[in-house]
């Protein structure tokens, strides 16, 4: 019998995913548009748009992207403008890039308001992004600080929401069907942050919606107020609601996949795409190896407008 204490999962109804595909760096940040399932191949510097066989398409290549810094250009968080272009964070340059189809360019500037890398966004109906970042420089061992969230507006200016304090590592954010709420992953906090959002797209009310047994990394939300986290260190994808009730969850081996993010797809939206790799920290082996993997698995509620 499973012991409630050591299994933080023991009440949730355990769903089995299948892979789709896999040969890829990290895969992260994944997003439905447009009846297709796109993510993140960080370490490709790649962002790619599956097929529904689970055939590849690199969509965007930042390979050949001279950075601002001597950095990498890492793609990150990405989502589309009202007019179809793609915008996408670029973790290390602390830039977000617009891709119109054919060239990259800088779209928004955010060195002077952050702390670390930038990290995960989402792109609401105006156009206006909300961006997370790591606060701190992880990959250089610095210890874990706060940071601000940060907006980048429909004019592309931009500023760090200071008034709502500083967040723990915020990563994965997403924002509900009805436009009124924004929810993020408090990652170094064990915990999911809700904010409320009115019609100007201003944030405001910051609440915990969950705290979590395990780091939260990429989020989505169903239309029935749970909340999808990748838990890579668990290694799961649970579905939590507001209290922190886990209703159900989708757990993998050490060996085979650490999920750090999801997104709710299909026709319906109601098929839990999920991204995973096994080497994050690592970025070399991470592309030598390529490990990383999709998997679906059928969810309990749909995405219906949610986004990503």
């Amino acid at each position: 019998m499973t012991d409630t204490a050591v299994d933080p999962f023991a009440d949730a109804r355990d769903i089995t995913p299948t892979e789709l595909s896999r040969g890829y760096t990290w895969a992260e940040c994944p997003r439905w548009h447009e009846g297709a399932f796109w993510f993140s191949d960080m370490y490709a510097h790649h962002i790619v748009r599956l097929e529904a066989d689970g055939t590849p398409r690199v969509v965007v290549d930042t390979s050949t992207r001279v950075p601002e810094d001597g950095t990498e250009v890492i793609p990150g968080g990405f989502g589309w403008l009202p007019d179809g272009r793609l915008i996408f964070t670029s973790m290390h340059e602390r830039l977000v890039l617009v891709f119109d189809g054919e060239k990259i360019e800088e779209y928004a500037d955010l060195r002077e308001i952050a702390t670390g890398p930038v990290n995960d966004m989402v792109v609401d109906t105006d156009g206006r992004a909300y961006v997370t970042q790591l606060g701190f420089e992880l990959f250089r061992g610095e210890e874990p600080c706060d940071s601000a969230l940060m907006v980048v507006e429909p004019d592309r200016s931009v500023r760090a929401l200071a008034d709502l304090g500083g967040f723990a590592g915020a990563n994965g954010i997403a924002i509900s069907s009805d436009g009124t709420r924004v929810l993020t992953a408090e990652a170094f906090a064990n915990r999911i942050t809700v904010l409320d959002r009115d019609e100007k797209g201003r944030l405001s009310g910051r609440r915990v919606f969950a705290t979590t047994s395990s780091l939260p990394d990429g989020i989505c939300l169903d239309d029935e107020g749970g909340v999808w986290a990748g838990m890579p260190a668990a290694p799961a994808v649970a579905r939590i609601v507001e209290g922190g009730a886990v209703t159900d969850v989708v757990r993998f081996d050490v060996g085979t996949a650490l999920p750090p993010a999801c997104v709710l797809g299909g026709p319906d939206r109601r098929t839990l795409y999920i991204a995973a790799g096994l080497e994050v920290m690592d970025w070399e082996k991470s592309r030598q190896d390529r490990s990383g993997t999709i998997w679906t698995a059928p969810a309990p509620a749909g995405g219906a407008a949610c986004r990503p």
